[in-house]
Protein backbone atom coordinates (compact mmCIF):
# COMPACT_ATOMS: atom_id res chain seq x y z
CA UNK A 1 0.00 0.00 0.00
CA UNK A 2 2.76 2.40 0.98
CA UNK A 3 4.75 1.41 -2.10
CA UNK A 4 1.80 2.16 -4.36
CA UNK A 5 1.27 5.56 -2.71
CA UNK A 6 4.90 6.51 -3.18
CA UNK A 7 4.90 5.33 -6.80
CA UNK A 8 1.83 7.47 -7.46
CA UNK A 9 3.50 10.53 -5.93
CA UNK A 10 6.64 9.90 -7.98
CA UNK A 11 4.56 9.66 -11.16
CA UNK A 12 3.23 13.17 -10.53
CA UNK A 13 6.77 14.54 -10.53
CA UNK A 14 8.07 12.80 -13.65
CA UNK A 15 9.82 14.82 -16.31
CA UNK A 16 7.32 16.90 -18.23
CA UNK A 17 4.72 16.94 -15.41
CA UNK A 18 3.78 20.24 -13.69
CA UNK A 19 5.24 19.06 -10.36
CA UNK A 20 8.56 17.95 -11.82
CA UNK A 21 10.46 20.62 -9.87
CA UNK A 22 9.32 18.95 -6.63
CA UNK A 23 10.73 15.56 -7.61
CA UNK A 24 13.69 15.83 -5.16
CA UNK A 25 11.26 16.30 -2.25
CA UNK A 26 9.11 13.31 -3.18
CA UNK A 27 12.06 11.03 -3.97
CA UNK A 28 13.63 11.94 -0.62
CA UNK A 29 10.67 10.38 1.22
CA UNK A 30 10.83 7.32 -1.05
CA UNK A 31 14.54 6.66 -0.51
CA UNK A 32 14.21 7.26 3.23
CA UNK A 33 11.69 4.41 3.52
CA UNK A 34 13.04 2.12 0.79
CA UNK A 35 16.35 1.25 -0.82
CA UNK A 36 17.28 3.63 -3.62
CA UNK A 37 16.59 1.98 -7.02
CA UNK A 38 19.72 3.34 -8.71
CA UNK A 39 23.45 3.54 -8.14
CA UNK A 40 25.25 6.71 -7.16
CA UNK A 41 25.84 8.93 -10.17
CA UNK A 42 28.20 11.41 -8.49
CA UNK A 43 30.02 11.95 -5.19
CA UNK A 44 30.08 10.82 -2.53
CA UNK A 45 30.77 7.23 -3.64
CA UNK A 46 31.04 4.07 -1.56
CA UNK A 47 31.98 0.54 -2.57
CA UNK A 48 29.36 -1.44 -0.70
CA UNK A 49 26.04 -3.22 -1.09
CA UNK A 50 24.26 -0.50 0.89
CA UNK A 51 23.55 3.01 -0.31
CA UNK A 52 24.91 6.28 1.11
CA UNK A 53 21.80 6.76 3.27
CA UNK A 54 22.39 3.48 5.14
CA UNK A 55 26.07 4.39 5.42
CA UNK A 56 25.14 7.69 7.08
CA UNK A 57 22.62 5.92 9.30
CA UNK A 58 25.44 3.87 10.81
CA UNK A 59 27.07 7.12 11.94
CA UNK A 60 23.80 8.20 13.59
CA UNK A 61 23.64 4.82 15.37
CA UNK A 62 27.23 5.33 16.57
CA UNK A 63 26.18 8.75 17.88
CA UNK A 64 23.36 7.30 20.02
CA UNK A 65 25.52 6.94 23.18
CA UNK A 66 26.56 10.60 22.85
CA UNK A 67 22.94 11.63 22.25
CA UNK A 68 21.77 9.80 25.36
CA UNK A 69 24.57 11.32 27.42
CA UNK A 70 23.77 14.76 25.99
CA UNK A 71 20.21 14.45 27.29
CA UNK A 72 21.22 12.97 30.65
CA UNK A 73 24.20 15.19 31.51
CA UNK A 74 22.57 18.38 30.24
CA UNK A 75 19.58 17.57 32.41
CA UNK A 76 21.80 16.83 35.40
CA UNK A 77 23.69 20.12 35.13
CA UNK A 78 20.47 22.05 34.64
CA UNK A 79 18.89 20.30 37.63
CA UNK A 80 21.67 21.11 40.10
CA UNK A 81 22.90 24.50 38.84
CA UNK A 82 19.43 25.92 38.30
CA UNK A 83 17.96 24.71 41.58
CA UNK A 84 18.94 27.73 43.69
CA UNK A 85 19.57 25.21 46.51
CA UNK A 86 23.21 25.20 47.59
CA UNK A 87 22.69 22.10 49.75
CA UNK A 88 21.61 20.18 46.64
CA UNK A 89 24.67 21.34 44.71
CA UNK A 90 26.96 20.46 47.63
CA UNK A 91 25.34 17.02 47.79
CA UNK A 92 25.88 16.58 44.06
CA UNK A 93 29.59 17.47 44.25
CA UNK A 94 30.13 15.19 47.23
CA UNK A 95 28.22 12.27 45.65
CA UNK A 96 29.65 12.42 42.16
CA UNK A 97 33.17 11.43 43.20
CA UNK A 98 32.13 7.77 42.90
CA UNK A 99 29.95 5.72 40.58
CA UNK A 100 27.69 4.49 43.37
CA UNK A 101 27.33 7.94 44.90
CA UNK A 102 26.50 9.50 41.55
CA UNK A 103 23.62 7.12 40.87
CA UNK A 104 22.39 7.28 44.45
CA UNK A 105 22.09 11.04 44.01
CA UNK A 106 20.24 10.67 40.69
CA UNK A 107 17.78 8.05 41.96
CA UNK A 108 17.02 9.71 45.28
CA UNK A 109 13.44 11.09 45.41
CA UNK A 110 13.00 10.18 41.70
CA UNK A 111 15.31 13.00 40.66
CA UNK A 112 16.14 11.14 37.46
CA UNK A 113 12.69 12.00 36.09
CA UNK A 114 13.39 15.73 36.41
CA UNK A 115 16.89 15.25 35.03
CA UNK A 116 15.63 13.49 31.89
CA UNK A 117 12.84 16.04 31.43
CA UNK A 118 15.26 18.99 31.65
CA UNK A 119 17.67 17.26 29.28
CA UNK A 120 14.97 16.69 26.68
CA UNK A 121 13.80 20.30 27.01
CA UNK A 122 17.33 21.48 26.25
CA UNK A 123 18.32 19.03 23.52
CA UNK A 124 15.21 18.26 21.45
CA UNK A 125 14.30 21.83 20.31
CA UNK A 126 17.88 22.49 19.17
CA UNK A 127 17.93 19.21 17.23
CA UNK A 128 14.53 19.90 15.67
CA UNK A 129 15.59 23.37 14.51
CA UNK A 130 18.82 21.96 13.13
CA UNK A 131 17.02 19.38 11.01
CA UNK A 132 14.14 21.60 9.91
CA UNK A 133 16.17 24.68 8.93
CA UNK A 134 19.04 22.68 7.47
CA UNK A 135 16.60 20.41 5.66
CA UNK A 136 14.85 23.39 4.11
CA UNK A 137 18.13 24.69 2.73
CA UNK A 138 19.00 21.24 1.40
CA UNK A 139 15.58 20.99 -0.27
CA UNK A 140 15.78 24.46 -1.80
CA UNK A 141 19.15 23.78 -3.39
CA UNK A 142 18.02 20.34 -4.56
CA UNK A 143 14.93 21.81 -6.25
CA UNK A 144 16.91 24.68 -7.77
CA UNK A 145 19.61 22.38 -9.13
CA UNK A 146 17.31 19.53 -10.02
CA UNK A 147 19.19 16.82 -8.14
CA UNK A 148 18.26 14.45 -5.33
CA UNK A 149 18.30 15.60 -1.70
CA UNK A 150 21.56 14.46 -0.16
CA UNK A 151 21.66 12.02 2.73
CA UNK A 152 24.66 13.83 4.19
CA UNK A 153 22.53 16.15 6.28
CA UNK A 154 21.23 13.15 8.21
CA UNK A 155 24.58 13.22 10.05
CA UNK A 156 25.28 16.97 9.98
CA UNK A 157 21.85 17.69 11.44
CA UNK A 158 22.58 15.67 14.59
CA UNK A 159 26.30 16.46 14.92
CA UNK A 160 25.58 20.18 15.03
CA UNK A 161 23.36 20.15 18.19
CA UNK A 162 25.82 17.89 19.98
CA UNK A 163 28.61 20.49 19.74
CA UNK A 164 26.50 23.41 21.00
CA UNK A 165 25.99 24.71 24.55
CA UNK A 166 22.56 24.11 26.05
CA UNK A 167 21.90 27.86 26.42
CA UNK A 168 22.21 28.63 22.70
CA UNK A 169 19.27 30.80 21.52
CA UNK A 170 17.02 29.07 19.00
CA UNK A 171 17.37 31.80 16.39
CA UNK A 172 21.14 31.41 16.63
CA UNK A 173 20.84 27.66 16.01
CA UNK A 174 18.98 28.47 12.79
CA UNK A 175 21.53 31.08 11.72
CA UNK A 176 24.46 28.75 12.40
CA UNK A 177 23.05 25.77 10.50
CA UNK A 178 22.08 28.04 7.60
CA UNK A 179 25.60 29.44 7.34
CA UNK A 180 27.19 26.01 7.62
CA UNK A 181 24.96 24.29 5.05
CA UNK A 182 25.02 27.12 2.52
CA UNK A 183 28.55 28.49 2.86
CA UNK A 184 30.45 25.32 3.74
CA UNK A 185 28.62 22.82 1.52
CA UNK A 186 26.09 24.02 -1.02
CA UNK A 187 28.24 26.75 -2.57
CA UNK A 188 30.81 24.03 -3.32
CA UNK A 189 28.24 21.77 -4.99
CA UNK A 190 26.55 19.98 -2.08
CA UNK A 191 27.37 16.75 -0.23
CA UNK A 192 30.55 15.11 -1.41
CA UNK A 193 31.93 18.39 -2.70
CA UNK A 194 32.44 20.29 0.56
CA UNK A 195 35.98 21.16 1.60
CA UNK A 196 35.42 21.33 5.37
CA UNK A 197 33.18 19.51 7.82
CA UNK A 198 29.78 21.28 7.63
CA UNK A 199 28.91 20.75 11.32
CA UNK A 200 32.21 22.26 12.43
CA UNK A 201 31.70 25.12 9.99
CA UNK A 202 28.33 25.81 11.62
CA UNK A 203 29.93 26.00 15.05
CA UNK A 204 32.92 28.03 13.86
CA UNK A 205 30.56 30.58 12.30
CA UNK A 206 28.70 30.96 15.60
CA UNK A 207 31.88 31.07 17.68
CA UNK A 208 33.46 33.91 15.75
CA UNK A 209 30.21 35.78 15.11
CA UNK A 210 28.63 35.47 18.56
CA UNK A 211 31.52 34.60 20.93
CA UNK A 212 29.59 35.73 24.02
CA UNK A 213 26.97 33.06 23.38
CA UNK A 214 29.47 30.28 22.69
CA UNK A 215 31.88 30.75 25.60
CA UNK A 216 31.85 31.90 29.19
CA UNK A 217 29.05 30.94 31.60
CA UNK A 218 26.75 29.33 29.05
CA UNK A 219 26.95 25.67 29.95
CA UNK A 220 24.04 24.86 32.30
CA UNK A 221 20.29 25.06 31.78
CA UNK A 222 18.58 26.78 28.89
CA UNK A 223 18.41 30.31 30.33
CA UNK A 224 21.84 31.73 31.21
CA UNK A 225 20.36 34.64 33.16
CA UNK A 226 18.28 32.35 35.38
CA UNK A 227 21.25 30.02 35.97
CA UNK A 228 23.50 32.94 36.85
CA UNK A 229 20.94 34.24 39.36
CA UNK A 230 20.67 30.73 40.84
CA UNK A 231 24.45 30.58 41.32
CA UNK A 232 24.57 34.02 42.94
CA UNK A 233 21.81 32.99 45.36
CA UNK A 234 23.54 29.71 46.24
CA UNK A 235 26.90 31.40 46.83
CA UNK A 236 25.28 34.00 49.09
CA UNK A 237 23.35 31.46 51.14
CA UNK A 238 26.39 29.18 51.48
CA UNK A 239 28.67 32.14 52.40
CA UNK A 240 31.24 30.97 49.88
CA UNK A 241 34.27 33.08 49.06
CA UNK A 242 35.57 33.84 45.58
CA UNK A 243 37.99 30.90 45.94
CA UNK A 244 35.43 28.18 46.68
CA UNK A 245 32.32 29.65 45.08
CA UNK A 246 30.04 27.72 42.73
CA UNK A 247 30.63 28.59 39.07
CA UNK A 248 29.85 27.38 35.57
CA UNK A 249 33.49 27.29 34.51
CA UNK A 250 34.17 24.30 32.25
CA UNK A 251 37.41 22.30 32.57
CA UNK A 252 38.70 24.07 29.45
CA UNK A 253 37.94 27.45 31.01
CA UNK A 254 39.94 26.42 34.08
CA UNK A 255 42.78 25.34 31.79
CA UNK A 256 42.82 28.61 29.85
CA UNK A 257 44.78 30.76 32.31
CA UNK A 258 47.35 33.50 31.83
CA UNK A 259 50.92 32.38 31.31
CA UNK A 260 51.87 34.49 34.34
CA UNK A 261 50.61 31.51 36.36
CA UNK A 262 53.60 29.22 36.66
CA UNK A 263 53.93 25.58 37.56
CA UNK A 264 55.32 26.42 41.00
CA UNK A 265 52.20 28.43 41.85
CA UNK A 266 49.94 25.51 40.98
CA UNK A 267 52.12 23.04 42.88
CA UNK A 268 52.27 25.26 45.97
CA UNK A 269 48.48 25.39 46.13
CA UNK A 270 48.31 21.62 45.73
CA UNK A 271 50.61 20.97 48.72
CA UNK A 272 47.66 21.48 51.06
CA UNK A 273 46.14 18.30 49.60
CA UNK A 274 49.12 16.37 48.30
CA UNK A 275 51.93 17.35 50.65
CA UNK A 276 55.34 16.70 49.09
CA UNK A 277 53.86 14.75 46.13
CA UNK A 278 54.40 17.67 43.74
CA UNK A 279 57.39 17.93 41.43
CA UNK A 280 58.59 21.38 42.52
CA UNK A 281 58.26 20.70 46.26
CA UNK A 282 61.95 21.34 47.07
CA UNK A 283 61.84 24.81 45.51
CA UNK A 284 58.55 25.58 47.22
CA UNK A 285 60.03 24.44 50.55
CA UNK A 286 63.01 26.76 50.09
CA UNK A 287 60.79 29.76 49.37
CA UNK A 288 58.41 28.79 52.15
CA UNK A 289 61.18 28.72 54.75
CA UNK A 290 62.17 32.27 53.84
CA UNK A 291 58.54 33.45 53.77
CA UNK A 292 57.76 31.76 57.09
CA UNK A 293 60.68 33.34 58.93
CA UNK A 294 60.36 36.77 57.31
CA UNK A 295 56.69 37.07 58.26
CA UNK A 296 56.82 35.12 61.53
CA UNK A 297 53.86 33.05 60.33
CA UNK A 298 54.71 29.98 62.39
CA UNK A 299 53.08 27.87 59.65
CA UNK A 300 53.64 24.36 58.33
CA UNK A 301 53.83 23.73 54.59
CA UNK A 302 50.92 21.53 53.56
CA UNK A 303 48.77 22.70 56.46
CA UNK A 304 48.25 26.35 55.56
CA UNK A 305 45.03 28.27 55.95
CA UNK A 306 43.58 29.87 52.83
CA UNK A 307 44.94 33.25 53.91
CA UNK A 308 48.42 31.86 54.53
CA UNK A 309 48.43 29.92 51.25
CA UNK A 310 47.40 32.99 49.27
CA UNK A 311 50.04 35.07 51.05
CA UNK A 312 52.77 32.53 50.21
CA UNK A 313 51.82 32.36 46.55
CA UNK A 314 51.33 36.12 46.03
CA UNK A 315 54.09 37.63 48.20
CA UNK A 316 57.13 39.03 46.36
CA UNK A 317 60.05 36.68 45.72
CA UNK A 318 62.34 38.85 47.88
CA UNK A 319 60.08 38.11 50.85
CA UNK A 320 60.05 34.37 50.25
CA UNK A 321 56.78 34.33 48.32
CA UNK A 322 56.23 33.01 44.82
CA UNK A 323 55.55 36.33 43.13
CA UNK A 324 52.13 35.70 41.59
CA UNK A 325 49.94 38.74 41.01
CA UNK A 326 47.05 38.64 43.53
CA UNK A 327 44.57 39.07 40.69
CA UNK A 328 45.58 35.68 39.25
CA UNK A 329 45.37 33.67 42.46
CA UNK A 330 41.79 32.47 41.92
CA UNK A 331 42.67 31.21 38.43
CA UNK A 332 45.77 29.46 39.78
CA UNK A 333 43.69 27.81 42.50
CA UNK A 334 41.19 26.51 39.94
CA UNK A 335 43.95 25.31 37.60
CA UNK A 336 45.57 23.43 40.47
CA UNK A 337 42.32 21.54 41.09
CA UNK A 338 42.13 20.64 37.40
CA UNK A 339 45.79 19.68 37.10
CA UNK A 340 45.69 17.31 40.05
CA UNK A 341 42.12 16.07 39.64
CA UNK A 342 40.86 17.45 42.93
CA UNK A 343 37.22 18.01 43.79
CA UNK A 344 34.88 17.57 40.84
CA UNK A 345 37.77 17.45 38.35
CA UNK A 346 38.61 13.78 38.68
CA UNK A 347 39.36 11.60 35.67
CA UNK A 348 36.24 9.54 36.39
CA UNK A 349 34.03 12.62 35.94
CA UNK A 350 35.65 13.37 32.58
CA UNK A 351 35.49 9.79 31.33
CA UNK A 352 31.83 9.33 32.24
CA UNK A 353 30.81 12.83 31.16
CA UNK A 354 29.82 14.33 34.49
CA UNK A 355 30.98 17.85 33.67
CA UNK A 356 29.98 21.06 31.99
CA UNK A 357 30.53 21.50 28.26
CA UNK A 358 28.87 21.24 24.87
CA UNK A 359 25.87 18.93 25.10
CA UNK A 360 27.24 15.86 23.32
CA UNK A 361 31.00 16.21 23.84
CA UNK A 362 31.33 15.55 27.58
CA UNK A 363 31.43 11.73 27.76
CA UNK A 364 34.65 10.05 26.64
CA UNK A 365 33.10 6.61 27.23
CA UNK A 366 30.18 7.42 24.90
CA UNK A 367 32.65 8.55 22.23
CA UNK A 368 34.66 5.33 22.60
CA UNK A 369 31.52 3.23 22.14
CA UNK A 370 30.78 5.19 18.99
CA UNK A 371 34.36 4.67 17.82
CA UNK A 372 34.04 0.90 18.20
CA UNK A 373 30.84 0.91 16.12
CA UNK A 374 32.41 3.01 13.36
CA UNK A 375 35.57 0.90 13.24
CA UNK A 376 33.70 -2.43 13.36
CA UNK A 377 31.41 -1.40 10.50
CA UNK A 378 34.27 0.12 8.52
CA UNK A 379 32.56 3.51 8.32
CA UNK A 380 35.14 5.41 10.38
CA UNK A 381 38.89 5.28 9.79
CA UNK A 382 40.75 3.86 12.77
CA UNK A 383 43.95 5.28 11.31
CA UNK A 384 42.61 8.81 11.59
CA UNK A 385 41.41 8.22 15.16
CA UNK A 386 44.63 6.61 16.38
CA UNK A 387 46.93 9.08 14.64
CA UNK A 388 45.09 12.15 15.95
CA UNK A 389 45.14 10.76 19.48
CA UNK A 390 48.85 9.98 19.14
CA UNK A 391 49.62 13.39 17.68
CA UNK A 392 47.84 15.14 20.53
CA UNK A 393 49.32 12.95 23.26
CA UNK A 394 52.91 13.09 22.04
CA UNK A 395 52.77 16.85 21.56
CA UNK A 396 51.37 17.32 25.08
CA UNK A 397 54.08 14.95 26.36
CA UNK A 398 56.75 17.10 24.73
CA UNK A 399 55.38 20.16 26.50
CA UNK A 400 55.12 18.30 29.81
CA UNK A 401 58.58 16.73 29.91
CA UNK A 402 60.28 19.47 27.94
CA UNK A 403 59.24 22.04 30.52
CA UNK A 404 60.53 19.81 33.34
CA UNK A 405 63.94 19.03 31.84
CA UNK A 406 64.75 22.29 30.11
CA UNK A 407 63.01 24.84 32.31
CA UNK A 408 64.70 26.51 35.26
CA UNK A 409 64.44 24.58 38.55
CA UNK A 410 62.85 21.56 36.83
CA UNK A 411 60.25 23.69 35.11
CA UNK A 412 59.08 25.48 38.25
CA UNK A 413 58.83 28.81 36.46
CA UNK A 414 57.38 27.74 33.11
CA UNK A 415 53.69 28.44 32.38
CA UNK A 416 51.40 26.01 34.17
CA UNK A 417 49.77 24.75 30.95
CA UNK A 418 53.11 23.41 29.71
CA UNK A 419 53.33 20.93 32.58
CA UNK A 420 49.71 19.78 32.34
CA UNK A 421 49.48 15.93 32.32
CA UNK A 422 49.56 14.78 28.68
CA UNK A 423 46.86 12.11 28.99
CA UNK A 424 44.36 14.64 30.33
CA UNK A 425 44.35 16.47 27.00
CA UNK A 426 42.64 13.40 25.51
CA UNK A 427 39.74 13.56 27.99
CA UNK A 428 39.49 17.34 28.16
CA UNK A 429 37.01 19.38 26.15
CA UNK A 430 35.81 17.99 22.83
CA UNK A 431 38.97 16.05 21.97
CA UNK A 432 37.39 12.57 22.09
CA UNK A 433 34.30 13.68 20.14
CA UNK A 434 36.42 15.45 17.53
CA UNK A 435 38.70 12.44 17.05
CA UNK A 436 35.85 9.98 16.59
CA UNK A 437 33.15 11.89 14.72
CA UNK A 438 34.63 15.06 13.23
CA UNK A 439 38.10 14.18 11.98
CA UNK A 440 36.80 10.98 10.33
CA UNK A 441 34.32 12.72 8.02
CA UNK A 442 34.91 10.78 4.77
CA UNK A 443 34.34 13.79 2.51
CA UNK A 444 36.60 16.38 4.15
CA UNK A 445 39.35 13.98 5.31
CA UNK A 446 41.94 12.18 3.13
CA UNK A 447 41.08 8.94 1.36
CA UNK A 448 44.50 7.25 1.27
CA UNK A 449 45.70 5.33 4.31
CA UNK A 450 49.09 7.02 4.55
CA UNK A 451 47.44 10.41 4.13
CA UNK A 452 45.07 9.60 7.00
CA UNK A 453 48.05 9.05 9.29
CA UNK A 454 49.55 12.38 8.27
CA UNK A 455 46.20 14.15 8.59
CA UNK A 456 45.44 12.73 12.03
CA UNK A 457 48.87 13.54 13.44
CA UNK A 458 48.60 17.05 12.00
CA UNK A 459 45.20 17.64 13.65
CA UNK A 460 46.40 16.28 17.00
CA UNK A 461 49.56 18.40 17.04
CA UNK A 462 47.74 21.59 16.07
CA UNK A 463 45.02 20.97 18.69
CA UNK A 464 47.49 20.87 21.59
CA UNK A 465 49.56 23.78 20.27
CA UNK A 466 46.45 25.96 20.10
CA UNK A 467 45.33 24.85 23.57
CA UNK A 468 48.65 25.42 25.28
CA UNK A 469 50.05 28.49 23.52
CA UNK A 470 47.08 30.47 22.24
CA UNK A 471 45.78 32.61 25.15
CA UNK A 472 42.54 33.62 23.43
CA UNK A 473 41.13 30.24 22.42
CA UNK A 474 41.14 27.34 24.89
CA UNK A 475 39.77 24.60 22.61
CA UNK A 476 41.87 23.77 19.59
CA UNK A 477 39.96 20.75 18.26
CA UNK A 478 37.58 22.67 16.02
CA UNK A 479 40.21 24.87 14.39
CA UNK A 480 42.70 22.02 14.05
CA UNK A 481 40.24 19.76 12.21
CA UNK A 482 39.06 22.60 9.96
CA UNK A 483 42.69 23.34 9.13
CA UNK A 484 43.28 19.64 8.51
CA UNK A 485 40.26 19.57 6.17
CA UNK A 486 41.82 22.33 4.08
CA UNK A 487 45.11 20.42 3.80
CA UNK A 488 43.49 17.00 3.24
CA UNK A 489 43.95 17.08 -0.59
CA UNK A 490 47.62 17.96 -0.05
CA UNK A 491 48.08 14.96 2.26
CA UNK A 492 46.49 12.73 -0.40
CA UNK A 493 48.76 14.26 -3.04
CA UNK A 494 51.95 13.54 -1.10
CA UNK A 495 50.77 10.07 -0.12
CA UNK A 496 50.14 9.27 -3.78
CA UNK A 497 53.53 10.74 -4.70
CA UNK A 498 55.25 8.52 -2.11
CA UNK A 499 53.54 5.42 -3.50
CA UNK A 500 54.43 6.36 -7.09
CA UNK A 501 58.08 6.92 -6.15
CA UNK A 502 58.18 3.63 -4.25
CA UNK A 503 56.69 1.75 -7.19
CA UNK A 504 59.08 3.41 -9.62
CA UNK A 505 62.06 2.42 -7.47
CA UNK A 506 60.84 -1.20 -7.41
CA UNK A 507 60.57 -1.24 -11.19
CA UNK A 508 64.11 0.15 -11.56
CA UNK A 509 65.42 -2.45 -9.09
CA UNK A 510 63.69 -5.29 -10.97
CA UNK A 511 65.11 -4.20 -14.30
Amino acid sequence: MLRKLLDYQLSLTEKGKPLHKLHPLVSAADTFLYETPESTSKGPHIRDAVDVKRWMLIVVIALLPCILMAIWNTGMQSFVYGSGNYKLLDEYFASSNSWQGYWDFAIKDNRYLSIIRLGLIAFLPVTLISYVVGGIWEALFAVFRGHEISEGFLVTGILYPLILPSTIPYWMVAVGVSAGVVLAKEVFGGSGMNIVNPALACRAFLFFTFPGRMSGDVWAGTNPTATRQSLVLMNQEANRTAIDSFSQATPLALFNVKQDIKRIHVDAIATNNLGDNVETYDIIQKQFTQWNSAGSHDATLGQLSQEQLQSLVTSPLAEGGLGLSPGYYEDAYAFSSLNYGMGHNGDWNFLWGDRLGSMGETSVIACLIGALILIWTGVGSWRTMVSMALGAYLTALLFQFGSSYFGADHGAWVPAQFGFPAYKHLILGGMAFGIVFMATDPVSSPSMNLARWMYGIFCGVITVIIRVINPAYPEGVMLAILMGNVFAPLFDHYAAQIFRNRRASRVRTAT
